[in-house]
């Protein structure tokens, strides 16, 4: 799975989760965000995750294709 700059699995590396398909797609599952939360709103994130997420949000950063990805996924 790619999508900007970088692949899906390095979000989750990068966010300091396992990384490979099985965990990416269980995660995704378990953890469903209702519209009106936003996704480094969620309360499954740790602070650094949150701010991590906020920060890239903010800032437009190249992480924030594959950061719109999950928030979709998560919202589904």
């Amino acid at each position: 799975m790619e999508c900007g700059h970088h692949p899906f699995h390095k979000l989750f590396k990068q966010l300091g989760l396992p990384s490979d398909n099985e965990f990416i797609a269980k995660f995704c599952a378990e953890h469903t965000l209702d519209d009106d939360v936003r996704l480094p709103d969620a309360d499954f994130w740790t602070p650094e995750q949150a701010k991590f997420l906020r920060d890239a949000w903010t800032q437009d950063a190249d992480w924030i294709l594959i950061i719109d990805r999950l928030n979709v996924a998560l919202h589904h």
